[in-house]
Order: C-alpha cells, then structure tokens, then sequence
C-alpha cells in the first residue's frame, strides 16, 4: 500500500505501490526521459525496480518516491533515496538522492522543488550525514540542479561504467553534507 511521505507546494510524494509498474512505464519510460539512463526499461525491469525501492522502503524508511501533482493528480516524476549499489562506484552504501521528471513537465520547477523535500527528508528522519548524486556528463540539467542545490562535483568519485552507451560511461558525483545543506537554507 502506497502512502504519502512528503508534500510540497505543487507535489505528493508517495511510497511506491505493488500496482504502479505500468504507470511508471507508460508515463515515464520514454526515449527522451530515459535517455541518458540507459534507455526505455522493459516492463519486467521496472516492476524488478519497484520490488527492490518497497523492499528498502520497509527495511530502511526511505526509497524513491513517486511525484504526484496536486493539481492533476497526474503521476510527473519520481525521486528518492536510495543506496549507492553500483560494484564500480567506489562510495557504496552512501545515500543516493535521484530524480526523473517526465518530459511535458520539464523547464517547470519541479525537480528541484522535489529534491529540496528530498534532501530535507534525508538530512532530517533519513539521517544521512551526507548525500551523493550520480549523472553521466551529457546530463548537463541534472548536474546544473545539483550546482544549483549546492552540491560539490566529487571528481575522487568519477567512474566508467560499461553497462552504459559510450557517450554516458562517465559517472560522475557530487555530494553535500548536512552542514552545506544547513548553511546554504
């Protein structure tokens, strides 16, 4: 059963349900949402995605979040925290805030309104002592959100990552600690 975790001025920010496999893959699964993730996702890899998120959900308290927006009661979005779990990345276990908003909403706001609840739930009932982002370089607005939020670009963290296409193998990372958070708020 999926429940509301956070509210913003415009979103809902809800637990993600054992139902919402194809809403996710209808609404968000897109080639130009998905394209500097890998590319659209297969039915059976998003619901293996949301099987792992209600999993750490109920084990950690936290997970990602689907964005629903208050004026439509439209599903435009997820964002959340999650384990860095990447066998190339060399911070596992750091907490990982990520964000996907889809593409008739992009330009509105809403990701960074999003991931502003998002860092606060982490550095607040989460309790991360810092938080990590992950992009490749191409996705330059998502790198531009995390300067924007404050975080630092963590070069020391960079890496290839072989699963990806050629143009977005570089992962890079920015972080931010509770006291970067705490200043610049």
């Amino acid at each position: 059963m999926s429940e509301t975790v956070l509210e913003t001025g415009r979103l809902m920010l809800r637990s993600i349900g054992p139902n919402d496999a194809e809403e996710q893959f209808r609404v968000l699964n897109t080639p130009m949402v998905m394209a500097r993730l890998g590319g659209p996702k297969t039915l059976e890899q998003i619901r293996e995605k949301h099987a792992k998120a209600m999993a750490m959900y109920a084990a950690e308290g936290f997970s990602f979040l689907f964005l629903i927006e208050k004026d439509s009661g439209e599903m435009v979005g997820h964002a959340g925290i999650k384990r860095v779990d990447n066998p190339l990345a060399s911070n596992p276990g750091d907490h990982e805030i990520g964000w996907l908003i889809r593409e008739d909403r992009w330009r509105m706001g809403y990701a960074a309104e999003a991931v502003r609840a998002i860092i606060g739930w982490a550095f607040g009932p989460v309790g991360a002592p810092h938080v990590v982002a992950l992009t490749s370089e191409l996705n330059v607005p998502s790198w531009k959100l995390m300067e924007k939020l404050g975080m630092e670009r963590r070069r020391d963290l960079d890496f290839e990552d072989p699963a990806y296409p050629p143009e977005d193998r570089t992962t890079i990372l920015y972080s931010l600690t509770r006291e970067q958070w705490e200043t610049a708020a």
